[in-house]
């Protein structure tokens, strides 16, 4: 008969294996923040210089897959769900893209 300390190990194991174990953490988190986020203080509008640095941390945290940390940034930031234009970014970040790989 298992124990529950292995139960336990083995449920996180597989959890972890499955990716979903960042993910409830991620969830978790974000559903405690808009727990205690004071909705009577409004939040600073977010200004076109912090748009544009949200929405490179953005493309990076999505570029390496942390899609979790990515829907909490953009709960948080105010940043609007859908994804700036690539071409809007470039231009204005005074940017060049090298076509070969789509980098910036």
């Amino acid at each position: 008969i298992a124990t529950v300390a292995e139960l336990k190990a083995v449920l996180k194991d597989t959890l972890e294996k499955k990716g979903v174990l960042g993910h409830l953490k991620a969830r978790i988190r974000a559903e405690v923040f808009s727990a205690l986020d004071d909705d009577r203080e409004p939040r600073p509008s977010l200004s076109h210089e912090n748009l544009l640095i949200n929405e490179l941390i953005r493309e990076y945290l999505e570029f390496n897959k942390y899609k979790y940390t990515a829907s909490v940034l953009i709960a948080e930031s105010g940043q609007p769900v859908v994804p700036l234009d690539r071409q809007f970014l470039i231009r204005e970040l005074n940017a060049f893209e090298e076509s070969k790989d789509n980098t910036i």
